[in-house]
């Protein structure tokens, strides 16, 4: 089992698209089995996801940080500006913070969720989007000072109707 003392926090860059996108995919397979359509999750695909991924990554205002486990990419953040409809010009947003399945409970999330933080602005205005049914997800933002702010809005998932919620840190 890897330790959190192993774990190097690095600024991502654009040649760490494809490992990204590999640490994305199989983190949503293994989180969001009994929330997403097989189908939809069947349908993932690296190259579409290191594609999107290195967009991110050139993206102005946006940063991202990997974990990285004896060179290996386990896990990896991304924040820019608050997309919401109501965000003040200076709120943020976590687009991702994503790790590969044998990464969790190992602390390794913790430690780049405070990195993430500890970068940004102090007082800054950060908010995320969770399933509804994420309680995992959930309970890891709450003791990180996010709570839900009673925002929700639908999106579609391979078909499927499924309800996130907003979840803020001032």
């Amino acid at each position: 089992m890897m330790a959190p003392e192993d774990v190097t926090i690095r600024p991502a860059t654009t040649t760490d698209a494809e490992a990204i996108a590999r640490v994305d995919i199989a983190s949503w397979r293994g989180a969001y089995s009994e929330i997403l359509p097989d189908s939809y999750l069947d349908s993932l695909e690296v190259a579409d996801r290191a594609g999107h991924w290195s967009a991110a990554l050139t993206a102005r205002g946006s940063s991202m940080l990997v974990a990285e486990d004896t060179g290996e990419i386990i896990g990896f953040t991304s924040v820019g500006p608050s997309r919401d409809e109501d965000a003040e010009p200076d709120d943020l947003e976590i687009y991702a913070i994503y790790l590969h399945p044998r990464a969790w409970g190992t602390g390794v999330a913790r430690d780049l969720m405070r990195t993430a933080l500890d970068g940004l602005e102090p007082g800054a205005v950060v908010s995320l989007w969770i399933f509804e049914g994420n309680e995992r997800a959930q309970h890891f933002y709450r003791r990180h000072g996010f709570q839900h702010d009673g925002t929700e809005r639908i999106d579609d998932f391979g078909g499927q109707p499924l309800k996130q919620l907003r979840f803020r840190k001032r």
